[in-house]
């Protein structure tokens, strides 16, 4: 049987190994196509195709497992889960490529793009900006098609002239400017906080107007510090939680 081929990632050995390894491999889950196969490798595959030892990558097998993305058999293998919850919560980690599992799994649906000029609270990210690209898509659950929540992005102009907003209904925003514009990522600073929803964030979450939602706000910066994107989202707060993980080593 065809094994599911996960995506590869450069880990940071500042944060834990499983951690990545695992979220890298909930990115590949949760962005495969029906097309794809559901049984994984082996361990001692994935192991070496993460370049982990199997200890480590057992550990990150168990996190999905406890998720409910995959189940293991003895003998027969490790299979994704088809019919795994996609709403899962939403987990705040030091990686690229953890904050790109977090955004995968959803159908998306662009519901607009074009260009605002940078004011207000966007000149303290885009100072040297006249105006900046701006996209707004709505995300909802595979399964159920109930909407989970709703972004939009503000984009450095030169970076959206490399990329088709189509891109974005296939791949999270912070994928598609690390692998298609080709931006490095210095950092990514996150801030949630719990607000009420507004007739527009009531009327696409399909929630009652001023119940609670999470607000998220991410700002990507590159490796001069510069930031290239900045996203604000309003999660239902019914449907998302926000775990912090802080490594004492």
């Amino acid at each position: 049987m065809t094994s599911f081929a996960p995506d590869s990632i450069v880990l940071n050995r500042k944060l834990p190994l499983w951690y990545q390894v695992s979220q890298s491999l909930r990115a590949s889950i949760l962005g495969r196509s029906a097309r794809d196969p559901l049984r994984l490798p082996t361990e001692e595959q994935l192991a070496e195709h993460y370049g982990v030892s199997v200890l480590t990558m057992r550990q990150a097998l168990k996190e999905l497992e406890d998720e409910g993305l995959i189940t293991r058999h003895r003998r027969r293998g490790t299979f994704i889960e088809p019919s795994a919850l996609r709403g899962a919560p939403v987990r705040l980690l030091g990686s690229v490529d953890a904050i790109v599992a977090q955004q995968s799994g959803m159908t998306t649906e662009l519901l607009g793009h074009g260009s605002e000029p940078v004011s207000g609270e966007l000149s303290a990210y885009f100072p040297d900006l006249a105006e900046v690209a701006t996209y707004h898509r709505l995300r909802s659950d595979e399964e159920t098609g109930e909407p989970t929540n709703h972004a939009r992005n503000y984009v450095r102009p030169e970076l959206a002239e490399r990329f088709d907003p189509e891109d974005l209904v296939h791949w999270p925003m912070t994928k598609v400017l690390r692998d298609v514009a080709g931006a490095r990522i210095g950092q990514i600073t996150d801030t949630v906080e719990a607000r009420l929803a507004d007739p527009e964030t009531a009327r696409l979450l399909q929630v009652p107007l001023l119940s609670p939602i999470l607000h998220y706000t991410g700002v990507v910066h590159g490796a001069d510090g510069r930031a290239l994107d900045v996203v604000r989202i309003h999660y239902r707060g019914d449907r998302f939680s926000f775990t912090v993980t802080l490594d004492a080593h």
